[in-house]
């Protein structure tokens, strides 16, 4: 398989494992006809301890949602003890201006899984290096910061959704690109106190972005394909989808008069070239895989270590957060028990961890039950008026349900 253009001759660190040596870098070339690494192998049910009559209650879920038009189409898939045992594409990819069929290889714009799945796991590879302490103030970062209180935010707070930042500034800050959408960032008031409640905020994470370019010297993307997906290889992964994998996504909406097909979906990460910390990642269900396992093998694929298995649990232990009346649980990036968890399978584990995107994609990984579950859907095609949150968690719960033998870790 020949890697994509745009992301064929990045240069990627592979970090092998070495016994006493927590990270040791080698770093590869590359080439357009290289794969560093395979996608996970298939496994029926039976042989992993899932009950596959049971996975037939997911297939008339699915179809009535379409049917229901909550989406035009799905892919759904699901794996334990380092095999895929669930794995089916249903309904279409696009519906307008004509129907194209969904496949199991269809690329999706993953909207916020950018935030844990590109930008949290750089920041920590970042931490591995040495290079970024989460404790560090925002004003180390971004000297320009205005107010004081935002000023002494952590990466930490950030990445937990608890740095005083609002949800979202307004679009029109960002019209003139990143650098001057950066500069109005810097200008902005704290909402709330640091550390005192968490409010989701694409404004954090669009920080977090910059700090890992400022602190590495490439940019979110660049970073990214270096130092995680080549060397999972995840070649249908990335910013900025070439031209063969954009003609392989999901529709979501229109956009000045056309169809919005390999071309991110979320108007600040568009309006910033495309790269951005909260959003504009595109993969696939198979790729997102190969990520799950590395987070369920504490940092590590097959021979590549991404990323120490303390950064793993910096990142998925549980933080308890003020939300409205309640304490909710955030990892580092990730979600583990809030007001967003509605994607989250009854019956996970208190170990689970996982994130969704507005664009209708979701991804949960259970460490006690060694489990993952990726749903993915194009539920803002044709009309924006798709709504999958719940059907997810349901399927999840069904997964989840199927499990007839306990984990052996």
């Amino acid at each position: 398989m020949r890697l994509p253009k745009r992301w064929a001759f990045v240069r990627c660190d592979i970090r092998r494992l070495n016994p006493g040596v927590a990270l040791v870098a080698s770093t590869l070339l590359i080439v357009a006809t290289g794969i560093c690494r395979g996608e996970l192998p298939d496994a029926g049910p039976a042989r992993v301890g899932i009950d596959g009559e049971a996975l037939a209650a997911i297939r008339p879920m699915v179809l009535d949602a379409i049917d229901q038009g909550e989406m035009a189409g799905c892919v759904i898939m699901a794996g334990r003890r380092g095999n895929v045992f669930y794995q089916q594409a249903f309904g279409h990819r696009q519906v307008q201006p004509v129907k194209k069929a969904m496949t199991v290889g269809t690329v999706f714009d993953l909207a916020s899984l950018t935030k844990p799945i590109a930008t949290a796991t750089s920041v920590m590879v970042l931490w591995d290096q040495n290079k970024v302490d989460l404790d560090d103030p925002i004003v180390r970062f971004r000297p320009a910061t205005v107010d004081p209180q935002l000023r002494d935010a952590t990466v930490r707070q950030l990445m937990t959704h608890q740095a005083g930042y609002l949800p979202d500034n307004a679009l029109a800050d960002y019209q003139q690109g990143p650098g001057q959408a950066l500069a109005n960032i810097d200008r902005l008031n704290a909402r709330y106190s640091p550390g005192t409640r968490f409010v989701y905020s694409d404004v954090g994470f669009i920080l977090l972005g910059d700090i890992v370019g400022g602190q590495s010297g490439m940019d979110l993307h660049a970073f990214s394909q270096r130092y995680v997906f080549q060397p999972l290889g995840m070649n249908h992964t990335g910013y900025l989808p070439p031209t063969d994998l954009a003609a392989q996504s999901a529709a979501t909406e229109k956009r000045n008069g056309r169809w919005m097909v390999g071309e991110v979906h979320d108007p600040r990460a568009f309006a910033m070239g495309g790269v951005a910390g909260h959003a504009g990642l595109f993969s696939t269900a198979a790729d997102l895989a190969i990520y799950a396992q590395m987070m369920l093998n504490d940092g590590v694929y097959q021979d590549v270590r991404i990323l120490s298995a303390d950064a793993v649990d910096q990142m998925t232990r549980p933080h308890e957060i003020v939300e409205g009346d309640k304490v909710s649980v955030r990892g580092l990036g990730w979600d583990i028990h809030s007001g967003y968890s509605s994607n989250r399978g009854p019956g996970m584990s208190d170990t689970a961890f996982g994130h969704g995107g507005f664009t209708g994609t979701v991804l949960w990984i259970d460490p006690a039950k060694d489990l993952f579950f990726i749903f993915l859907s194009n539920r803002m095609h044709p009309d924006g008026k798709g709504s999958v949150n719940r059907l997810a968690g349901k399927i999840a719960g069904v997964i989840v349900d199927a499990i007839d033998v306990p984990a052996v870790r």
